[in-house]
């Protein structure tokens, strides 16, 4: 039997979109369940769905998730019930749920007729709770209560945020929607209000951290977004956590084409005006070439790990083999997350390294 470590960790991970609630899947597995290994409902899921679980490494896990999106479901709830965009928050409670495959498979059931067409149920029970509580985050952690998620979810700011960016040729694009639409080149992003403040527990989360992840995601409108929020860039720089970007995989249309790795980095640093990462998670193994093809037909392609560069930034790079092939290109979930718990754990010999499995 595997002994509990002496020391846990608490992991703050920041982002948005499909690469936070990626990650979050391999973080929650070190995350003790809900009721314990030995409730009786626990031992039944576990029996049906073949769940192994990994050492209870993380004493508390927060995801801080951005909330500027404007389009799609959440961007009509955003503009219909004046509440703050529920879609990228809703992944993250699926991500973290007990059982992804009974509760979860409601919350992301998306309506494909009437009215409701193209709203998930899930973004409808976080707008219904919010008409509640008449507030987002109290409806985000009531769902999350419902879901018996591993782990707490904030919203990046209370503020209704919009995304401003200053495109290449000096133009301005309001709007996330937008923004991702462009042809042109993101010079700089700015928040409006530019002093949007982030929820308390945010800076706490942060501030008490032995492990604070940024990535993966959108470069600007899921990572940058977040750090643009007053405070939340400060705190980070001043945390005494293992500090770790988790690199993308692929560059992505109107984001990040042809940027580098160390260039993914430096955009960030361009915003936050100092440098608020230890370490950089890099993919170095290579992608099948039939993705490849697939993905360079939208003008995608992988990102060059230009380690030397990324030393340069006094960021020290981690690299492997993250890759998960499949339909849709993602990181390989449990290997990321080991190998941040692996980081965050050296340097401290009272915690159980040889618990994390190999």
């Amino acid at each position: 039997m595997t002994s509990t470590p002496a020391k846990q960790l608490r992991v703050v991970a920041i982002g948005g979109g499909t690469g936070l609630s990626t990650l979050l899947r391999g973080l929650k597995r070190h995350v003790a369940a809900p009721g314990g290994p030995n409730h009786p409902d626990r031992r039944a899921q576990h029996h049906q769905r073949h769940v192994v679980d990994h050492p209870c490494l993380i004493s508390e896990l927060s995801a801080i998730v951005t909330v500027t999106d404007d389009g799609g479901s959440s961007g009509r709830l955003r503009e219909d019930l004046n509440i703050l965009p529920p879609g990228d928050v809703r992944n993250c409670m699926v991500a973290l749920s007990e059982d992804e495959h009974l509760l979860s498979q409601l919350f992301q059931y998306r309506f494909a007729h009437g009215d409701l067409q193209g709203h998930s149920f899930g973004n409808l029970f976080v707008a219904a709770l919010s008409g509640i509580t008449g507030d987002f985050a109290q409806a985000v952690q009531m769902s999350s209560q419902i879901l018996a998620t591993r782990g707490r979810i904030y919203p990046s700011t209370t503020a209704n945020a919009t995304l401003i960016a200053q495109m290449d040729d000096g133009s301005l694009v309001h709007g996330e929607t937008n923004i991702t639409a462009s042809k042109r080149n993101i010079v700089e992003l700015m928040l409006e209000p530019a002093n949007a403040p982030p929820l308390p527990e945010t800076l706490e989360a942060i501030a008490a951290a032995d492990l604070i992840t940024l990535g993966p995601g959108s470069l600007y409108t899921s990572l940058i977004t977040n750090v643009l929020v007053h405070g939340v860039s400060e705190a980070i720089a001043t945390s005494s956590a293992t500090r770790v970007f988790v690199g993308n995989l692929m560059t992505q249309a109107n984001e990040s084409l042809g940027l580098t790795a160390s260039q993914h980095i430096e955009k960030i640093f361009n915003h936050t005006g100092e440098r608020i990462f230890d370490y950089a998670l890099i993919n170095t193994a290579p992608i099948d070439p039939p993705t490849v093809e697939r993905y360079a037909r939208e003008g995608q392609s992988p990102i060059e790990p230009d380690l030397d560069r990324i030393r340069a930034l006094g960021v020290e790079p981690i690299t492997g083999n993250f890759v998960h092939a499949g339909s849709v290109l993602r990181h390989e979930f449990d290997h990321v997350a080991e190998t941040l718990l692996h980081l965050a754990l050296e340097g401290r010999p009272t915690l159980a390294l040889a618990s994390i499995p190999q």
